[in-house]
């Protein structure tokens, strides 16, 4: 539990904001709600028996300030990143306050990174981008199965999804995406980002059991080409997509997630599988959990709660492994995910 820090959720009445403030609330926090939409804002709140409401949009500096005026935190869980990371981080600048988002755009991270790096730190803010499902998760367990080393040749990063059912969010941030970066598709090697016109690759891959063996789209690329080179000193960064889920991403018939819970959460299990090698040890983490939205609700959270305890080892713009003791934070993360470090 926590003292009812405030933390201001912008996107609230969104799919993944909706899972955030849950998690708030089951935590003691205090959720203020905001987003473009005050009535649907109105809604959520009264849904839980009345909370604080603060309407603003991204393109107006004045109404995002009286949003984070007296909170503690800002998280965002509104897409496309590319559109609000960076008029929230300035606010969250403005306010003194740490902020937190849930971006999976590879791009609006790479930003994040960019633009804000030294004014963060300037400002003894911490601003932790991706701390979410893609992005953050992958991140925590390199860093967590790295241990001891300080270099590795490469890490690979394996999900084993049961399927992929995407939110609008999901599908509006894949298109800003594509967009911006012409079609091409992204990879991390050598050291760096690169773009290639080829198609993907399709890999088998071993997972643990009760997975074993699938095919994989090979490096389908997600946000963890960026958190995990901003702070691990690994050349060679690959991410892996189980087929069935990648197939059901890019099918426009897809239908939404649907709730088979009372929390929410939809039927769809995650296997991530890491393997990180240096020369010729390997190392190995491994976590699994149900519903890849859902389950970025307790890694945000938790990381709001690791900030506002002080329980941090940085300032300014940094990713989950660098910011936080990462094997002490996916211990905390149990129920939502169990993990398994080898080697």
């Amino acid at each position: 539990m926590t003292s009812g820090h405030a933390v201001v959720v912008f996107g609230a009445y969104g799919h993944t904001g909706r899972f955030v403030v849950a998690e708030l609330l089951g935590r003691g926090f205090t959720p203020i709600l905001s987003g473009r939409d005050a009535g649907r804002l109105e809604a959520l709140a009264a849904e839980h028996g009345g909370l604080g409401v603060r309407p603003a949009t991204v393109d107006d500096p004045d109404a995002l300030d009286r949003a984070l005026a007296g909170a503690d935190a800002v998280v965002n869980c509104a897409g496309p990143f590319a559109v609000t990371a960076a008029p929230l981080i300035e606010a969250a600048l403005r306010a003194k306050v740490p902020y937190v988002d849930v971006a999976a755009e590879i791009e609006a991270n790479l930003d994040t990174f960019a633009h804000f790096a030294d004014r963060a730190k300037a400002a003894g803010t911490v601003v932790v981008p991706a701390m979410a499902f893609f992005g953050g998760l992958g991140d925590l367990l390199v860093t967590a199965a790295m241990g001891d080393w300080e270099t590795a040749d490469e890490a690979h990063v394996a999900y084993g999804l049961s399927g992929w059912h995407p939110t609008a969010g999901t599908l509006a941030a894949g298109t800003v995406s594509r967009e911006r970066r012409d079609g091409r598709r992204v990879v991390f090697g050598d050291g760096r980002i690169q773009y290639r016109e080829d198609t993907a690759p399709t890999l088998e891959w071993t997972f643990p059991e009760p997975m074993g063996p699938r095919s994989v789209i090979g490096e389908f690329t997600m946000a963890d080409v960026v958190t995990v080179p901003s702070h691990l000193a690994i050349p060679e960064v690959r991410t892996y997509m189980t087929v069935e889920a990648a197939r059901e991403l890019a099918d426009p018939d897809s239908p939404a997630p649907a709730a088979v819970d009372a929390h929410g959460r939809s039927a769809q299990t995650f296997l991530v599988d890491v393997v990180v090698r240096s020369g010729g040890e390997e190392r190995r983490a491994v976590a699994t959990g149900r519903d890849i939205y859902a389950v970025s609700a307790p890694l945000a959270v938790e990381a709001l709660r690791h900030v506002l305890t002080g329980r941090t080892r940085t300032v300014g713009v940094a990713s989950a492994g660098a910011v936080f003791d990462a094997p002490a934070f996916l211990r905390d993360l149990a129920p939502h995910i169990t993990v398994e470090i080898t080697g």
